[in-house]
């Protein structure tokens, strides 16, 4: 059984959709429970989980996605985490493809991504995703790992704001526990909209080198707070 957790902050434009998608995209005998947490939204977000006739389990949790999928995991049944951003909607089937990879033995990994943009370069980093380089991934691809590979890694590293994804990453592929679906999410790109495609792009590259140079947790939020946030 596999158990969906979502972490959002200030997500009412987007959070229907997706819990929709996700009923209407998966055989619902193989999900445990779908799991919405929320880190102090003030824009109505838990008012409309709220108001949907769905069973959603809808929690509260201190900011910082990092804190709250440790917390969406500390309450989920199921035998798979399947974490997800609320602007990326997987595929049709997405809980039978995720299934069949944990049957092979693969127990943790991704979709490849689809940007919702035309742009040529979001669309080559796009297409650049269904490849297995560890630079290739991201948060925004979504992360099933099994129960007990997450337990045995700690779970995600609370100390980091931003880049808990990569952390947890970092790890299975270092485990070489990691695994490509080939199939697409598609993911929105309205950050890159916001800041500026090249822009942004620039200083999520520096963000990785900072890390791969050995940069503190704070160091790179504080980074991520100056130039984009």
């Amino acid at each position: 059984m596999i158990s969906i957790i979502i972490p959002v902050l200030n997500e009412s434009k987007t959070i229907k959709d997706l819990l929709f998608h996700l009923i209407d995209n998966a055989s619902l005998n193989t999900i445990s429970e779908i799991i919405v947490v929320d880190g102090g939204s003030t824009d109505g977000t838990q008012n409309v989980v709220k108001s949907l006739d769905l069973n959603i389990i809808l929690l509260d949790s201190k900011k910082g996605r990092a804190k709250q999928m440790n917390l969406g995991a500390l309450k989920a049944k199921g035998d798979i985490f399947y974490f997800l951003h609320a602007d990326s909607f997987p595929p049709n089937r997405y809980d039978k493809y995720i299934l069949d990879e944990v049957k092979k033995g693969n127990n943790a990994g991704c979709f490849r991504m689809q940007f919702e943009s035309m742009h040529w370069w979001l669309r080559l980093a796009s297409w650049l995703t269904q490849f297995s380089w560890r630079a290739c991934r991201g948060g925004d691809q979504s992360q099933f790992i099994t129960r007990t590979l997450f337990e045995d890694i700690g779970g995600y590293d609370e100390d980091y704001i931003i880049y808990e994804d990569n952390i947890l990453i970092n790890e299975l592929y270092s485990r070489k526990e990691f695994v490509v679906i080939n199939k697409k999410i598609r993911t929105s790109a309205r950050l890159y909209k916001k800041v500026g495609i090249w822009k942004l792009q620039y200083h999520f590259w520096t963000i990785y080198v900072k890390r791969w140079l050995g940069a503190s947790a704070d160091e790179m939020l504080a980074y991520y707070e100056k130039h984009i946030n």
